[in-house]
């Protein structure tokens, strides 16, 4: 029998605020357990909680981004339910009035668009964590991310592979970090993902029943996580003639496999119930239009212009605006006065490959648009050839050194002695006189060798033009 996976996310967003939700704790990831936090956070009794307005401000731009409906009149809801990472026993979300509904997002696979449609987007505080110590064997709880405001984007069930999957959280991310709302680094639970997955008979219009895996935190990880519950519950229907059990479930990265949690609550278990101590909140058509006129030009708009005003091809601008970090790059770049074709070049051919080669974020790297710039700069006036600029880039990269003291330091400015040039040239066809007799009775591949052993006795510092133009004269001429 063929299946057919039915998938649905729910995107918890941590919102960067410098202070929490409802209180004025700071919003800073890590410091010492339990030093970020307060009564409030804590929910201690005779506290009262008071929304962040730059979290309604951030939540209003995601909601515009994502093509969501603004909810004009709104409020929270208590979500009960007992748990030690969350001290008093419920969280502040949003229920029945989320501020977004019904949003959509182009996603593409290789040739293929699609649109996933948005449930809701709603507005709640992050729980602490439990911290676990195998050496003592207990379980301790660190309250200081409780507070920390977020936005949870929850879809519908329009996922059909975890490509497409994959393909939404990349476009969801960029989106994000163009707003500015969240710094989405997933390694510290900025971004993470709960999946919702079933399987059906391919053609049956019923749902199957789903499991859930909860707070998944990189692209690998739900990609396989995805892959993997999808063929454990074919197997446990073709194979083990039993039905799949509603739950959540665990994935351990290092076993490669889910594992069961706990049954799967619906909305009832939670006893929601509308949250007393926040007024509801009403948004105006004034405010909504100025953070409207304030959100900022996003991907889609910047790979245009960059085609149009640039002159890129679709495939470097869109590579290029694929993050922000990596557009702001380009274009403090150009900036300098480069010409941006010629700075796409360097980002797509050496920038990217050394990101991909160190496993780096372009927003992690420490190198500046002035450094490439220089080394750019040398290569077009000559003082370095590309193969050397290249060399250089990688050298200064991870420090962000100077390049031109680094040039300097170590000698590599090209040499554009004509008359070092020839004497070299000549002394290598002296040397290699059977490959120069090859290349004279037409084979011309001996070329290649030639250029390479003139280039080796240079020490790759000579003007490649110059040393092809010596080398194709001195040969013509005998």
């Amino acid at each position: 029998m063929d299946w057919e996976m039915v998938i649905g996310l729910e995107t918890h967003v941590e919102l960067a605020t410098r202070t929490k939700i409802f209180c004025s704790c700071t919003t800073e990831f890590g410091g010492a357990p339990n030093t970020h936090c307060c009564p409030v956070c804590t929910g201690m009794p005779g506290t009262l909680p008071v929304l962040n307005r730059k979290v309604l401000e951030y939540a209003v731009k995601t909601c515009l981004a994502l093509n969501c409906e603004v909810t004009r009149y709104h409020k929270f809801d208590r979500k009960n339910y007992f748990y030690p990472d969350l001290p008093k026993a419920y969280q502040i979300s949003q229920l029945y009035l989320p501020i977004g509904r019904n949003g959509k997002v182009p996603i593409r696979v290789g040739q293929e668009e699609k649109v996933i449609r948005i449930h809701e987007l709603h507005m709640e505080e992050d729980a602490g964590k439990l911290v676990h110590d195998n050496w003592i064997d207990q379980t301790r709880a660190d309250y200081n991310r409780c507070g920390v405001p977020l936005i949870e984007i929850v879809t519908e069930p329009d996922f059909r592979s975890a490509d497409e999957v994959i393909a939404y959280l990349e476009k969801l991310r960029s989106t994000l970090e163009y707003l500015g709302v969240s710094d989405c680094k997933m390694q510290e639970g900025s971004l993470r993902c709960d999946v919702n997955l079933s399987v059906r008979p391919v053609g049956a219009a019923e749902l199957g029943t789903r499991t859930e895996m909860k707070n998944l935190n990189s692209f690998k990880a739900i990609a396989r996580a995805i892959r993997y519950e999808a063929r454990r519950q074919q197997e446990r229907i073709e194979m083990d003639h039993k039905p799949v059990i509603q739950e959540t479930r665990r994935w351990d990265e290092n076993k490669d496999a889910s594992f069961s949690m706990r049954s799967k609550e619906n909305a009832q278990d939670y006893r929601y119930f509308p949250e007393p101590d926040i007024p509801p909140v009403e948004l105006d058509e004034a405010e909504l239009e100025r953070l409207r006129q304030a959100l900022p030009e996003m991907a889609e708009a910047k790979r245009a212009r960059y085609e149009r005003e640039f002159g890129l091809p679709e495939y470097d601008a869109g590579l290029l605006t694929g993050t922000k970090a990596l557009a702001d790059f380009f274009e403090e770049t150009v900036a300098l006065g480069l010409a941006p074709k010629e700075v796409s070049n360097w980002m797509m051919d050496v920038l990217l490959r050394t990101l991909k080669e160190k496993g780096l974020e372009p927003k992690e790297m420490r190198l500046s648009p002035e450094t490439l710039g220089a080394i750019i700069r040398m290569v077009q006036e000559g003082r370095l050839n590309r193969a050397t600029g290249v060399k250089v880039f990688q050298a200064v990269f991870d420090e962000d050194a100077d390049p031109v003291a680094y040039v300097k330091e170590h000698g590599l400015e090209q040499i554009r002695d004509t008359g070092l040039v020839e004497t070299t040239v000549r002394e290598v066809l002296t040397r290699c006189a059977a490959q120069v007799e090859e290349y004279r009775s037409g084979k011309e591949k001996v070329y290649g060798f030639l250029v390479g052993q003139c280039m080796r006795a240079l020490k790759g510092k000579a003007d490649p033009q110059i040393v092809n133009q010596t080398l194709r004269e001195m040969l013509k001429n005998g």
